[in-house]
């Protein structure tokens, strides 16, 4: 109606110039142009595909919570929020106001938008998906545009379905609600996070259709203050990484369709991926099936596990090849992390190589019994012990030290100011800010002298043990932690006898 009103409006005033006389050619130029710029922007901005469900019953995300391992707290969390919105008719007499707004916040790979998905399933609902830098535009006004659009289409494909309930799920909603004011050169990022809060306080529990709006991010830390205020994101559910017991649950979850041989051990699978995120999990069973085909088994072996850990943690063997001389060095270097690694922390040594993968040209993986969320002064100080080993057994057994140990010494460092700045160091508690550099350096050195004793004392005392075991890494490449721990057993013994 509007355009067609326009246009004859247009059209009157068109034929009322030319009856004047006027040169219309510059103006009907002009007002072609424009016309076909507003029309290229609003197609191209606004008519951008947004990642939408059908809203048919097939459409709906065949996403379960039992989908889902490792995450049983914020699952119970959403849950109980999710039933709120089920039990619309309760609420209202109740006078409770309706859940408007989920944040699921975590690191990268932990299953939030898998979350989003299974709550759509979870209340029958239509689903819709979108990012949140598809409503970024460097046009005044399509962000706010979209928004709108992405509301308004919500509800229809919920009535089309005949469903009463629409889940808007927004990734990485932190381009989109960062903290206003911080983009000086325009306001279309506020003006976009402004429509977004107009349109959750919009939600009433009297709406034919209930919209729930479910966030994920990894940097809850900029979001804007308003959009986390009780009434729009009423909950923030915690996705965090696994444990042991979850790690091991995801790991079932993703070898059930895969033909595993009966040495396979899930629980000491779940030991050896600490810190291992729920996607990283399941790239490690999909790579250790690839590994299977390539070498025609039947089944999924333990060595392919183990194997691709090692992938997915350092990346695919690379093809360069040090000298032999290059080749010991760095065999002396990784027996010494892990003689040291044992002997502060016992079964801790999962795998030692001499295998070059991403940026190393070998490496000790460690992996704790337990997973461990506190760290003691004892801990800190063994682990910088684990880190400077290398290039102390280089220096005692080759006579001099390499630049292989650049990233051991700065991973040293990081945890001996650790130490200073947790209060645990001889200065007590101290503030990061007014700390003197002088004085730190300082203290961080001793911290990393004292450490360097003690390691040096154990690598004088196990020379003829470690040079046998860079011996037998330059034939094998590799040495599994048990068989590293079988030899240090007999070397104890040896030594006693």
């Amino acid at each position: 109606m509007v355009k067609e009103l326009g246009l004859g409006v247009g059209l009157a005033v068109v034929i009322f110039l030319a009856a004047q006389g006027i040169n219309l050619l510059p103006v009907l130029l002009l007002g072609g142009i424009g016309y076909y710029l507003f029309n290229v922007i609003d197609k191209k901005s606004l008519g951008k595909k947004l990642s939408i469900g059908s809203g048919d019953k097939s459409m709906i995300p065949e996403v379960d919570f039992s989908d889902i391992g490792g995450q049983d707290a914020a699952k119970q969390e959403l849950l109980e929020a999710l039933n709120f919105v089920k039990s619309k008719q309760q609420i209202k007499d109740l006078g409770i106001r309706p859940l408007k707004g989920l944040l699921l916040s975590g690191p990268p790979g932990t299953g939030k938008t898998l979350m989003a998905k299974a709550a759509a399933n979870y209340i029958d609902s239509v689903f819709i998906s979108t990012s949140g830098s598809e409503f970024i535009e460097m046009y005044a006004g399509v962000g706010a545009k979209r928004v709108r659009k992405l509301f308004k289409e919500a509800r229809e494909k919920a009535k089309k379905s005949d469903k009463n309930n629409a889940i808007i799920f927004i990734d990485e909603i932190d381009v989109l609600g960062s903290k206003r004011g911080q983009n000086s050169s325009h306001m279309e990022y506020d003006q976009t996070l402004n429509q977004l809060l107009t349109e959750l306080d919009g939600i009433s529990v009297d709406d034919q259709v209930n919209v729930l709006v479910i966030g994920a991010t990894n940097r809850i830390d900029i979001l804007d203050k308003a959009l986390l205020r009780p009434g729009r994101f009423d909950r923030v559910v915690k996705v965090d990484l696994p444990d042991k017991e979850g790690r091991e649950h995801i790991l079932k979850i993703h070898t059930r369709n895969k033909p595993l041989a009966t040495e396979v051990d899930l629980t000491q699978l779940a030991k050896e991926t600490f810190r291992f995120s729920g996607a990283q999990l399941e790239n490690l069973t999909n790579e250790a099936a690839i590994m299977a085909l390539r070498e025609e088994a039947d089944q999924i072996s333990s060595e392919h596990f183990r194997e691709a850990i090692d992938k997915v943690m350092m990346g695919e063997k690379l093809n360069r090849k040090p000298k032999e001389e290059e080749l010991h060095r760095i065999a002396c270097h990784e027996t010494g992390h892990a003689l040291i690694g044992e002997l502060v922390n016992p079964k801790s040594v999962s795998n030692i190589t001499i295998t070059s993968r991403g940026k190393a040209l070998g490496y000790v993986r460690h992996n704790p019994q337990d997973d461990y969320y506190l760290q003691t002064i004892d801990y800190l100080q063994d682990q910088i012990a684990v880190l400077i080993a290398g290039s102390i057994v280089e220096e005692e057994l080759l006579g001099s030290r390499s630049t292989g140990a650049n990233n051991d010494f700065k991973k040293a460092n990081q945890l001996a100011e650790k130490i200073v700045f947790s209060g645990m160091s001889k200065l007590g508690v101290v503030s990061k800010n007014n700390l003197p550099k002088s004085k730190l350096h300082e203290t961080v050195s001793e911290i990393i002298e004292y450490q360097e004793e003690r390691v040096t004392e154990k690598i004088k005392a196990n020379k003829e043990f470690i040079s046998a075991i860079a011996e037998e890494l330059l034939e094998t490449e590799s040495i599994t932690g048990d068989e590293f721990r079988t030899r240090l057993e007999m070397n104890k013994t040896k030594e006693v006898a």
